[in-house]
């Protein structure tokens, strides 16, 4: 672990241990009526059950945990009462049925000295939150995503064009893939593809804030709170002085994609995005209400930016210690989709067979075409199974106390669904480490459910409200990838394939480290060819 503290800091925090440590001896939560807690480890005093985790993988103590207890796991982690949830049942009972109940966040307590209010995945629930979501769904939601349908395709066609151009790169270009559908739906900007001064300066909030947003640091600062009090030039304030910039970053971060818009607005060149249409609302809104509304403008354009942009991407809060990662979603996903394609190639084979009896080999694959590709879309459900990429979706807090099948959850408990454990429940998805489309087909070959699970985006009003532009993506780049790309292990100078053992990121968060791949047209596709396909160009 690395513990972003000097030796001034430690010197406080080790005074204060002692008292801190016999006040929890004292300490004792009382239960209502002696309704028992879930099931769970024993624990240390005042420590809880922090020791017992694999802090590089906490989903697989929390999935042996509910091999061991159960489906509903209570653990506790210093002064804080956790409940984690292994099956995809109780997620949704208590995160979807009861969930103004269950919609809340766990305290943060970096959110405010570090200017993480840009993001409304942050906001505790409330009025402040509803209002930035609103605005998001206002742009994202299903019926207004089909408007961004033209450019996800213009995007699917520069992704193709350069995987034609330079295969050994192939995971920058899923990065720009990305990021630059994240740009133009919420800003109507196209990235630069290297050095862009936007998302530079989106790095550099970030690259600062996330040293803090470590679990490391928020246990700290749960135990002792006055450091973020401390003055700028006390010793051992280097974190109050970082928190500083990191705000001064965050709002560069936020206010300089929006000046772009308003700037173009004015000059009558803006076209369709997120912040033009909450700009013009904004003309609307009453004057009381201006300033909530501005902060909720802002909340959601840096969150929709937040959400599928190179650098940030997918926000977490995997365990009560408040781990924070952003994690490249729509790029992560197609990673992994490769990886699979490369380990599976007999999965290829049949998605090839579908793609030419549907689409034909003269054009690419569009939106048309979607509900006629059900393997397709077996294979996008099951990359998204296969290797979760949060394996831990994104923490809740109980408003109030529940009790559920006889247990009780107290109140300001944090709610952790390990979508991990319910990726590989063998009841469910049979050899679930296996990468298997045909899981989710009937036996005519026809998709099972009309609707995916939702465990890669959440439960519950916390769902992301941003599925709908990710999901169309992948649903491009995949089909268009596999209809004029086959992908394969790379071989050595005799012509040999490299075997290799895929390895993840360990962490808060999942996706594979760099592997060797070989990316060629299939028979008969070169540039000119690409080239026809092309044009038109939506």
């Amino acid at each position: 672990m690395s513990w972003i503290v000097d030796h001034h800091t430690a010197i406080i925090c080790a005074g204060s241990l002692f008292i801190v440590c016999l006040a929890s001896r004292f300490s004792k939560r009382k239960l209502v009526g002696g309704i028992p807690l879930p099931p769970g480890p024993a624990g240390l005093p005042f420590l809880g059950n922090v020791l017992s985790i694999n802090s590089q993988e906490p989903w697989e103590t929390y999935a042996a945990w509910g091999a061991q207890y159960g489906d509903l796991v209570y653990a506790r982690f210093v002064n804080q009462d956790v409940v984690i949830i292994n099956s995809e049942k109780i997620a949704k009972d208590l995160l979807e049925k009861r969930s103004s109940n269950y919609s809340d966040r766990p305290y943060l307590p970096t959110r405010l000295p570090f200017g993480w209010t840009h993001n409304f995945a942050f906001t505790p629930y409330g009025n402040e939150w509803r209002l930035a979501r609103r605005l998001f769904h206002q742009g994202f939601r299903a019926e207004a995503s089909l408007t961004f349908r033209p450019m996800q395709i213009r995007k699917s066609y520069q992704l193709l064009t350069n995987l034609l151009e330079s295969p050994q790169n192939f995971s920058a270009h899923l990065t720009t893939f990305s990021s630059s559908i994240a740009m133009s739906a919420t800003y109507d900007y196209e990235t630069a593809p290297t050095d862009d001064p936007i998302v530079s300066v989106v790095e550099k909030a970030n690259n600062l804030g996330l040293q803090y947003m470590t679990p490391e640091t928020t246990l700290i600062l749960n135990i002792f709170p006055f450091l973020l009090h401390l003055p700028s030039w006390f010793p051992g304030a280097t974190m109050k002085r970082n928190a500083n910039l990191c705000t001064k970053y965050g709002i560069e971060m936020v206010e300089t994609p929006i000046e772009y818009v308003q700037k173009n607005m004015a000059a009558g060149t803006a076209g369709p995005s997120l912040v033009s249409d909450l700009l013009r609302m904004r003309e609307r809104q009453d004057p009381d209400r201006l300033a909530d509304f501005d902060a909720a403008l802002r909340q959601s354009s840096a969150s929709a930016f937040s959400g599928g942009s190179e650098t940030v991407n997918f926000i977490e809060y995997p365990s009560v210690s408040s781990h924070i990662t952003i994690l490249k979603q729509t790029s992560t996903m197609l990673l992994i989709f490769i990886l699979a394609m490369v380990l599976h190639p007999h999965v290829q084979v049949r998605a090839r067979a579908e793609l030419d009896a549907v689409v034909g080999k003269h054009r690419l694959p569009d939106y048309s075409d979607r509900l006629s590709l059900p393997y397709i879309e077996a294979i996008i459900r099951e990359v998204a199974r296969w290797q979760p990429m949060v394996p831990l979706a994104i923490a809740h807090a109980a408003t109030n106390s529940d009790v559920y099948e006889g247990f009780y959850i107290p109140k300001g408990t944090t709610v952790i669904a390990n979508a991990w454990a319910m990726a590989r429940n063998e009841a469910v998805y049979p050899q679930a480490t296996e990468f298997i489309p045909e899981r989710f087909l009937d036996a005519s070959g026809q998709l099972l459910n009309a609707e995916a699970s939702t465990t890669a985006f959440g439960f519950g009003r916390r769902t992301c409200p941003g599925r709908h532009l990710a999901d169309a993506s992948l649903y491009i780049a995949i089909a268009s990838t596999l209809a004029l790309f086959e992908f394969s292990k790379a071989k050595d100078d005799q012509g040999r394939e490299i075997d290799f053992v895929p390895k993840y990121t360990v962490g808060v968060t999942r996706h594979p480290d760099p592997f060797p791949c070989r990316i060629v047209p299939r028979p008969g596709v070169d540039g000119e060819k690409l080239a026809a396909i092309f044009d038109p160009v939506p």
